[in-house]
């Protein structure tokens, strides 16, 4: 570990705290209809929307209405983008023809089975991509697709959060809000001025946004290239913001077109954790106790803080078996070098975010380890753009109920008695989110299937891995353990792009994403019908830090008792192999 890294690192912890809590504030104040700086330029609007739309802003929803509104909006932009993606040769603004019969060189087909787990990444929050975007999508899929989803899965999950919130927050009620008006909210008055400001400084430093067709240019060594042109910068903001990562490169973040300068990543990095980081704030405001949202993010940040620092001063350590001084710098971008590269590695993993500046495949084992960790402890560290805060509350709603059993007493959170129907629906959350990730991974090393057979085109399942021994089971624990965690990040060594991996990871991101939202919505439906109780000297308090190290604790209890085997047979002991 190097002061520069140390540095960049607290460089980068200081601008976010800076930024969370007065955008968790804001945040806080849009939720519940409350005047802002932006209320006289988008009040109109927001009105004239719930009239076009004909939504009653004033009726309110319980939890079982609040999350049919949530899947019927999420099914709809399924089917939506689902048949965009089928279409997209018949459709304008697809210069390069992809989709049609003459496609270029190295276009990628949309076969049903891609075209379901785009659809099904996109409507998860996931962005888990088993194709390159350069050579796949026109750009009316891009703008129509990508960038539209981006916006409305992010808004999904900050209204469920929301929800989740106001069950902590409202009694003797089993309204949470109405869900159309939420979502209006978000994306008018945070995502979409957000997105506008950042597209307009990344332009300013250099990231592409036209509509040509794509270049072919001569390089140093003479041979002919195809550079890939398009509208990026749009894309960019809300793709980082929303916790979808999914670039429109293949190379993701690592491409100078999406990120080109050590400025521009620093300022996406920002752009991932924002709003994630802003939440507790948020949490805290509307719950009517501000000093418990600044103890979760305080566990949220003393967490991130070590991943940051074991990476860094993993990579920097270098490969022991090859015994070269200067660090591991293989799959990163010399641009940014070692430093950045380890920051954006943990931040793209903590935050559920997948965006990518440099090659996870080519990282250490303990890199590897803490990003495994990260996505495996449940979006817990920031997570993703709502669904963190809600992955946080149902730990911390955990870490309440094993103090109670402690010390032989009702577990009480926030004024709100935490009974056996709460914990069950945290419990279907955690043990079938995780279960899901365990069984997934096991498959492909266990099912063989006969040749020429749909779903595996002739070759083992195995055979789609890149690396043998530990590092490939590494990259399977990451791909299915990205899927459920709605990360969409991958190691890149396994080839995810068949029938088999495209249905079964697809599968994998509806169980972490709807099996989350719902046990979610209805631990908030159950605490909002409860009166608020008393604070008495038996109540445990959850605003310092005794609480803070209990509830990481748990978190670390927890991931352990779950995925120690996994880590042990994956990125452990390859550590323990190149020494």
């Amino acid at each position: 570990m190097t002061w520069s890294s140390l540095f960049q690192t607290l460089v980068f912890l200081a601008l976010l705290v800076a930024i969370a809590k007065p955008l968790g504030a804001f945040m806080a104040a849009v939720f519940e209809g409350g005047r802002t700086f932006l209320s006289r330029p988008l009040r109109p609007i927001e009105h004239f929307i719930y009239r076009a739309c004909g939504v009653n802003p004033e009726l309110q929803q319980n939890w079982t209405a609040y999350a049919a509104s949530c899947l019927s909006f999420g099914l709809v932009n399924f089917f939506f983008f689902y048949a965009l993606l089928r279409w997209q040769q018949f459709l304008p603004l697809n210069p390069e023809r992809f989709g049609t019969l003459h496609p270029p060189p190295g276009a990628i087909p949309m076969t049903p089975d891609l075209a379901f787990n785009t659809a099904v990444s996109f409507l998860t929050n996931t962005s888990w991509q088993s194709y390159a975007g350069e050579s796949t999508l026109s750009y009316l899929s891009q703008m129509l697709g990508i960038t539209v989803q981006s916006f409305t899965s992010a808004a999904a999950g900050m209204a469920v959060a929301v929800a989740l919130i106001r069950g902590f927050a409202r009694q003797g009620t089993d309204r949470l809000g109405n869900f159309w008006v939420d979502i209006t909210r978000e994306t008018l008055y945070v995502l979409l001025p957000i997105s506008f400001l950042g597209a307009l400084f990344l332009c300013s430093q250099g990231v592409i946004q036209n509509f040509h067709p794509y270049g072919q240019v001569i390089t140093v060594e003479g041979a002919r290239q195809t550079v890939a042109f398009g509208p990026v910068a749009s894309q960019e903001p809300i793709k980082l913001m929303s916790s979808d990562g999914g670039g429109f490169f293949n190379v993701n973040s690592a491409h100078p077109f999406e990120n080109p300068t050590p400025l521009t990543n620093l300022v996406e990095m920002l752009l991932i954790l924002a709003i994630p980081a802003a939440f507790p704030f948020t949490f805290g405001v509307m719950a009517n106790n501000r000093r418990h949202g600044r103890a979760l993010f305080v566990a949220m940040v003393l967490l991130f803080a070590g991943g940051c620092l074991i990476t860094a001063w993993s990579e920097q350590s270098g490969n022991p078996a090859l015994k070269v001084g200067g660090g591991n710098m293989e799959g990163k971008e010399t641009r940014f070098g070692i430093a950045a590269s380890a920051v954006f590695s943990v931040v793209s993993t903590a935050s559920s975010d997948g965006a990518v500046n440099s090659a996870h495949d080519s990282y250490m084992p303990l890199s590897t380890l803490v990003q495994m960790f990260n996505l495996k402890s449940g979006e817990v560290i920031f997570g993703g753009t709502g669904s963190g805060i809600i992955s946080m509350i149902l730990i911390v709603l955990v870490t309440i109920f094993i103090a109670g059993l402690m010390v032989g007493r009702s577990p009480e959170y926030l004024g709100k008695k935490i009974e056996g129907k709460e914990i069950k629906m945290v419990m279907l959350a955690l043990v079938v989110t995780a279960a899901a990730t365990l069984l997934f991974s096991c498959l492909p090393l266990l099912v063989n299937l006969p040749p020429g057979n749909y779903w595996n085109s002739g070759a083992p399942l195995i055979s789609n891995l890149g690396n043998p021994g530990p590092h490939g089971l590494s990259e399977i624990l990451y791909a299915y353990g990205s899927a459920v965690a709605t990360n969409g990040s991958a190691m890149a060594g396994l080839n995810a792009n068949t029938p088999w991996f495209n249905l079964t990871l697809g599968l994998g991101m509806l169980i972490g994403r709807f099996l989350t939202i719902i046990p979610a919505l209805a631990i908030a439906g159950s605490l909002a019908r409860k009166k608020t109780m008393f604070t008495t000297i038996g109540t445990m308090p959850t605003d310092g830090l005794l609480f803070v190290f209990l509830l990481l604790g748990t978190i670390f209890l927890v991931t352990a008792l779950t995925f120690f085997p996994a880590f042990c047979l994956g990125p452990i002991a390859e550590a323990y192999r190149i020494r």
